[in-house]
């Protein structure tokens, strides 16, 4: 499905809440005299990913993929290495899998995603790993001297847990971001007490916190409808 279309299929509050979100991502940025366009672009991107997203949606996928991009450069400037790391080297494949994962599940051939109940194993495996990865990426973060130790790991572990969760399409990865959110908003005001044009991430992640929310309320609605259609 193409983005034109895919607008087209957005339903009122969610033109509304996208349309919002940019307004105030945007707003920010001017506000504070930001003039780094990068952090912007990145925004823009990632805001728009989360509401297709939350509408089950491939697009959101590429779109993830491309915010990826932008963010890991975007956190390499500020020594957010665990942030880097994170996005280029775990989420942008995890989002390659979650996207091949979403092509081949759609619901009855329809362009939104099959969503899928976890099993016990898969959250079995998914505990393993994330405290395999945690550990491993907090010492891999000291020894590189990363800004925010603490708060990176957790990050890293945020991430792990919601890039797992949408390649498995379980509406439980809009409550990981989230999270992820609130951890991301901590880190960029502490970059802002050295640079204020950090001050448009830290709205940016508020407002992905928001659409991240919205995600995982329509994600069990539509697991709901599901159901009852396939019934």
């Amino acid at each position: 499905m193409d983005l034109k279309n895919a607008f087209k299929n957005l339903t009122l509050f969610e033109k509304i809440l996208w349309f919002v979100s940019v307004i105030v991502v945007t707003g920010t940025f001017f506000l504070f005299r930001n003039t780094d366009y990068l952090n912007l672009c990145a925004s823009l991107i990632g805001v728009t990913a989360l509401i297709f997203l939350a509408k089950g949606h491939t697009i959101g996928q590429v779109l993830i993929i491309i915010f990826a991009f932008f963010y890991g450069f975007i956190s390499f400037r500020f020594r957010y290495y665990g942030e880097m790391i994170t996005y280029l080297g775990m989420t942008v494949p995890m989002a390659v899998v979650a996207l091949i994962s979403w092509i081949k599940h759609p619901f009855q051939d329809t362009s939104e995603v099959e969503v899928s109940k976890l099993t016990r194993k898969q959250i079995s495996v998914m505990i393993f790993f994330t405290v395999a990865v945690t550990a491993s990426f907090y010492f891999i973060l000291k020894a590189l001297g990363n800004a925010s130790l603490i708060a990176s790991t957790v990050s890293v572990t945020t991430s792990f847990v919601a890039a797992y969760l949408t390649a498995l399409r379980s509406p439980y990865y809009a409550l990981g971001y989230a999270a992820n959110d609130l951890v991301l908003v901590v880190l960029w005001i502490i970059a802002s007490k050295h640079d204020i044009n950090s001050v448009s991430m830290v709205i940016c992640f508020t407002v992905f916190f928001i659409n991240d929310m919205y995600g995982f309320i329509n994600w069990k609605k539509i697991e709901k409808r599901q159901k009852i259609e396939a019934m």
